[in-house]
């Protein structure tokens, strides 16, 4: 690997530990906005990490080390998550290391490890948040899986840089399995960082809440790493969409000056997206637990559907 490769690997990880809560107070304002309420300042999320990180952490006398030990693996999950995926580049030491299956083995990994922590003190909110994420997460990650096997068979690898490779350099035409995949990410994506209509970050009502259940007994630095590391899930979904289905102006290998345009790009697709997703957030309401399950099997059927159909467009064209 050159150092152009690891240059960019650094870049793209601080880019996403800048702007990962920018990206949520930007979503929030945009709420705000289409509710037709006062906007929260921009800089809310960073504000709040930081009166967070100089506040002590209270911890429960009965909590074992797990749970001291769980803000620090979800978040370097996240990074680690941040580095996979090519949000700037595709000249990336980690991009090579890890491919798409290996990404969704790290959602799984933080899941476990906050699933556990909140379990772990035995209060009635956690265990419930904690039953009700994994309950999540058994039916979104299989949906997220398929919808990334549709876009590696179409390049032709699991890797993600080659994946965005192919994508970014086909001709510009509608693909049937990627809009099923689309549609298919994008409620898996919702579900997946608890947003409406599966979740609500903002509430804290005992027969709703799912993620936030999972938190109540964090405090000071444990409390900021988990708020960054979910502001960091929210970017690293994002890019992950916007790596799939509209890869272009990301750098390629060997161009350095690729890599300052790149940066504007992904501002502008950010931009966009957070302002679909408060759109999205706006004209849903939350919906009941009982019907997630149908939800994110609709998902998961889509994204089989787009699978099925690469498999016989493509047989037909050959």
């Amino acid at each position: 690997m050159s150092a152009q490769a690891f240059l960019s690997q650094f870049v793209q990880v601080a880019v996403a530990l800048a702007l990962a809560p920018l990206l949520v107070g930007w979503v929030n304002q945009c709420r705000a906005w289409l509710s037709n309420r006062t906007a929260p300042p921009l800089t809310l999320p960073y504000r709040t990490i930081r009166k967070l990180f100089m506040k002590d952490a209270v911890v429960a006398s009965n909590a074992s080390p797990l749970f001291r030990l769980t803000p620090y693996v979800v978040f370097a999950a996240m990074c680690c998550a941040a580095a996979i995926v090519p949000s700037l580049a595709t000249d990336l030491p980690f991009g090579v290391a890890a491919d798409a299956i290996a990404l969704v083995g790290l959602f799984a990994l933080a899941r476990v490890f906050i699933a556990l922590a909140a379990m772990d003190i035995g209060t009635a909110f956690g265990t419930l948040g904690a039953r009700r994420e994994m309950f999540v997460g058994f039916l979104a990650e299989p949906a997220l899986l398929m919808v990334l096997f549709t876009a590696s068979l179409i390049s032709g690898s699991t890797s993600l840089p080659s994946i965005v490779d192919t994508l970014a350099h086909r001709e510009l035409a509608i693909y049937p399995s990627l809009a099923f995949a689309g549609v298919a990410f994008t409620m898996v994506s919702l579900a997946e960082n608890a947003r409406i209509p599966v979740d609500n970050p903002a509430t804290h009502l005992e027969l709703t809440m799912i993620h936030e259940a999972m938190v109540l007994e964090y405090s000071g630095r444990h409390l900021a790493m988990i708020e960054w590391a979910a502001s960091l899930k929210l970017f690293v979904y994002s890019c992950i969409g916007l790596a799939l289905f509209f890869p272009w102006g990301v750098a390629e290998a060997h161009a350095p000056l690729a890599l300052l345009l790149a940066l504007p790009a992904l501002l502008g697709k950010l931009a966009i997206g957070g302002m679909t997703l408060a759109v999205l957030e706006t004209v849903n309401a939350k919906m009941r637990i009982f019907r997630v399950p149908e939800f994110l099997a609709t998902a998961f059927l889509l994204a089989v559907i787009g699978l099925l159909v690469h498999l016989l467009l493509g047989g037909v064209s050959r």
